[in-house]
C-alpha cells in the first residue's frame, strides 16, 4: 500500500483519486480553502483530510498533482517549499515547457519528477481512462503499479519530462478544437434552417480522422482548393455574428501545404514538414 497525496481533486481529480482506494492505497487531500462540492467529492473517492501540506507530504511517497492549468506551476513551488523528496507527478494539461519549469522547480527541491497526462473522462461505472507518465522509468513503474486493476490505464512512456504533455495537448487541440467547430456549424445551420440536413451529412462522414495518418496525404494535395473555401467561411461566419477565428485559422493552415498542389507521390513525413516550415 501506498500513501498518496492528490493536489487539488476536482472532478477529475477525485475520479482517479478514487480508483487508487479502490486499489487498496491511502489517498489524502486537503480540504482547507476547498468548496463544499470539493469535500462531497473527496468523502465519496474516500480521501482522507489533512490538515496542511507538510502534514500530507511527510506521510507520501507520491504526489499527484490534478489541479486547474492556471494553478500548475503554484502548486509544484508549494510542494518544493516544503520541501518533498518523492515522486511528483504532474498530470495537469499544461505544455511541456511548462512541464519542464515544473521538473525544475520540484527537482531542485529533492523530488523525481514525472510528466502526466490524463486523457479520457473521469474514470467510473464502465468509464476508463488513461495516464501516461513519462521520465525516470523506475519511477513511472511505482506510479503505474497504483493503479493496476482499475479504470485507469496507466502506460509509461520511454521517453523524456514532457513528452505526456505534448502527447495531451496534441489529442486536445484536435478533441477541443472540433466541438468548437460543431457549435459553430450548428449555430450558422439554425440560423438558415438547415440543421436537419447538416446532422444527415454529419452521419454520413467517415472518421476517425485522428487514427488515420494516412490520409494526410490526400489531404494536402487538394489544401490549395480548400483555402478560398475557408475564407469564404470565415465571411459567413461573421456576417451571422458567429466567431470566425476558427476558418481563418483553418485557411491559414491549408496555406502551409500550397507547394503540395495536386501531387501524388507524398509520404507523411512530406506533409508533417510542410506544415512546420516558417518560409
Amino acid at each position: 500500500m501506498s500513501t498518496i497525496t492528490v493536489l487539488h481533486p476536482g472532478q477529475m481529480g477525485a475520479a482517479v483519486a478514487a480508483q487508487a482506494v479502490t486499489a487498496g492505497h491511502r489517498v489524502l487531500w486537503l480540504p482547507k480553502g476547498r468548496s463544499e462540492s470539493s469535500r462531497r467529492r473527496a468523502d465519496d473517492a474516500g480521501l482522507l483530510p489533512v490538515d496542511d501540506l507538510r502534514t500530507a507530504l511527510g506521510q507520501s511517497e507520491i504526489v499527484i498533482s490534478i489541479c486547474p492549468p492556471a494553478a500548475a506551476e503554484d502548486v509544484a513551488a508549494d510542494v518544493a517549499a516544503v520541501p518533498f523528496a518523492g515522486i511528483f507527478v504532474d498530470a495537469n494539461a499544461i505544455s511541456p515547457t511548462r512541464a519542464t519549469n515544473i521538473a525544475r522547480t520540484v527537482s531542485r527541491a529533492g523530488a523525481t519528477f514525472l510528466d502526466g497526462s490524463i486523457i479520457g473522462p473521469p474514470p467510473a461505472g464502465s468509464t476508463t481512462a488513461r495516464l501516461y507518465l513519462a521520465g525516470a522509468p523506475a519511477a513511472a513503474r511505482q506510479v503505474a503499479e497504483i493503479f493496476d486493476n482499475t479504470l485507469v490505464t496507466a502506460r509509461c512512456l520511454d521517453r523524456d519530462a514532457g513528452a505526456a504533455s505534448a502527447l495531451k495537448l496534441a489529442f486536445a487541440s484536435y478533441q477541443k478544437a472540433v466541438r468548437s467547430l460543431v457549435g459553430v456549424a450548428h449555430a450558422l445551420a439554425d440560423l438558415h434552417g438547415v440543421t436537419a440536413e447538416l446532422i444527415d451529412e454529419g452521419n454520413t462522414m467517415a472518421g476517425p480522422f485522428l487514427a488515420d495518418r494516412d490520409y494526410l496525404r490526400t489531404v494536402a494535395p487538394r489544401a490549395w482548393r480548400w483555402v478560398p473555401e475557408m475564407q469564404d467561411v470565415a465571411r459567413t461566419l461573421t456576417d451571422a455574428g458567429l466567431p470566425a477565428d476558427l476558418a481563418h485559422a483553418a485557411a491559414s493552415t491549408l496555406m502551409r501545404w500550397d507547394s503540395l498542389k495536386d501531387r501524388s507521390d507524398l509520404t507523411v513525413e512530406d506533409v508533417l514538414d510542410a506544415l512546420r516550415s516558417t518560409d
